[in-house]
């Protein structure tokens, strides 16, 4: 297939909108089932890019969740304690343990659930039936993999009525080192940003504290990956082999990370008891679910258990989760790491990182200001690399 017509471009009414190769060769990719659109194609081949580069760099199965290019979360596909397999709602899915590609969607998937919804999934290996079994149930636009089990394509099919996008793309397929983009009328060419991202790049630790364990090494490296795929300037708060909180797009970089440690936070939240122990009636929707849990974590939880309220969402009353009751379980949370795609120029998005555990770090470094940076993770106890690579993305 040398071209694919597309639904239409960013807006319905800019068309005619199609995909090609500017060389004339066929395209890498096929559609299995549905038909994707303009924004679609820009998910899937940025999600893919991801899942394939962190496959590459953790040897371990991966999945991404992608919204309006950039990523809601990446994760490696390591088994999901009990608390976080009910936060995002997978305890009910058997044999979820024996499938990693599974285990990595459902933490991705689950890491912000609001902004997940209606998102493009990439996977890094053949999608199996537990995987595709979760994609059924969850709002999605599409799914890019390397391949499909046979059944796992069959509940993929079926999915939205027959209409779900499923690509499939060749796994040996390597772009050309120059990229094109036009712009107003304006070809824009670069090289192709393939710098490879591993622990070479977590060498040169620059505070008092210098031990950075595997853990934290596998962290780091995830979520400089996911910054190399994520709209700039930006930002990733990463943690137990995923990304947890995603600053994109934001023109201050302390918004980026006062916008990614809140997701980070709501992400812990959503694992404390009384999240876990809401007692929702049986017929919401698991979107209703997720708007309940954001108003209960982040907005007037009152607006939740009011008199007049709860009754129309819940079996009985929820104790109210209060500032205090956050406070004091987000104050015991250790481990975290933070990426950023170009150097703190200040040392208020350490200040912020630290109230959200954050207690790894990896930069470019770079800013007049290195020293009050690194003072300031040093007041903390936090260990920060300099990785000397800008990652941003456009």
């Amino acid at each position: 297939m040398k071209s694919l017509a597309l639904k239409y471009g960013n807006n319905p009414h800019q068309q005619p909108a199609y995909i090609d190769m500017p060389d004339g060769n066929d395209l890498p990719l096929t559609v299995r089932n549905g038909r994707p659109g303009y924004i679609n194609l820009l998910d899937a081949l940025n999600s893919w890019q991801l899942v394939r580069e962190l496959r590459t760099a953790t040897g371990q199965a991966c999945a991404a969740s992608f919204k309006h290019v950039s990523p809601t979360s990446a994760a490696v596909g390591k088994p999901l304690s009990p608390e976080l397999k009910k936060a995002v709602f997978v305890d009910d899915i058997a044999g979820l343990d024996d499938s990693p590609l599974a285990c990595a969607y459902a933490r991705a998937r689950g890491t912000d659930r609001l902004c997940s919804f209606g998102d493009f999934i990439a996977l890094s290996d053949i999608c199996d039936v537990t995987t595709a079994q979760l994609i059924r149930r969850e709002v999605s636009d599409g799914v890019i993999a390397p391949g499909y089990d046979p059944a796992a394509l069959e509940i993929l099919r079926a999915k939205r009525g027959g209409n779900y996008t499923v690509l499939e793309i060749d796994p040996a397929y390597t772009p050309g080192a120059e990229e094109i983009k036009t712009v107003f009328g304006i070809h824009f060419h670069q090289g192709r940003n393939d710098r490879q991202i591993d622990e070479s790049l977590l060498q040169e630790v620059v505070t008092k504290n210098k031990n950075l364990p595997p853990q934290a090494r596998l962290d780091l490296i995830i979520g400089l990956i996911t910054l190399k795929y994520t709209q700039s300037n930006s930002v990733c708060f990463s943690y137990d082999g995923q990304a947890i909180g995603v600053g994109a797009g934001q023109q201050s970089r302390i918004h980026c990370t006062r916008l990614a440690a809140g997701k980070a936070d709501t992400w812990f939240l959503r694992q404390h008891p009384l999240v876990l122990a809401l007692p929702f009636r049986a017929e919401l929707h698991r979107a209703e679910r997720d708007n309940l849990i954001d108003g209960y974590i982040n907005q007037n939880e009152e607006d939740v258990c009011a008199e007049g309220t709860w009754q129309r969402y819940f079996t009985s009353r929820p104790t109210p989760l209060s500032a205090e009751m956050k406070a004091e379980y987000l104050e015991k949370i250790t481990g975290v790491s933070l990426t950023s795609d170009a150097f703190f120029p200040f040392s208020d998005n350490i200040k912020r990182a630290a109230k959200s555990g954050v207690s790894y770090v990896a930069q470019p470094g770079g800013s007049i200001r290195d020293d009050a940076v690194i003072a300031e993770c040093d007041k903390h106890g936090i260990v920060m690399a300099f990785n000397h690579l800008r990652l941003f993305h456009h």
